[in-house]
């Protein structure tokens, strides 16, 4: 058996029982930190292997053309022309 497997067999053990590294190296006899760079590399080497792009399409969200939506509470949501003017709808937000 070849050492690179013999890690991944003591990595995969490791996974398997739930122990903390600590524990598994004292109770393999192994040292934590050779042991914790075996894991780093090999948590390394499987991420690099199944990173991929994934094509991504971005669409703008459908909303009616100068609008402004207020979201609150409950899903209540205020639908508003977006040339209401500024000082009316602050005086709306205080009676709300």
């Amino acid at each position: 058996m070849s050492s690179s497997e013999a890690r991944r067999i003591h990595i995969e053990a490791w996974q398997t029982v739930g122990m903390s590294q600590a524990a598994y190296c004292r109770e393999q006899g192994l040292n934590i930190k050779t042991f914790g760079n075996w894991v780093r590399k090999h948590r390394a080497d499987h991420v690099e292997g199944r990173a991929a792009l994934i094509p991504v399409t971005i669409k703008p969200m459908p909303s009616p053309a100068n609008m402004l939506r207020l979201h609150g509470r409950n899903d209540h949501v205020l639908e508003l022309p977006s040339t209401v003017s500024p000082h009316w709808l602050g005086e709306l937000l205080k009676c709300l």
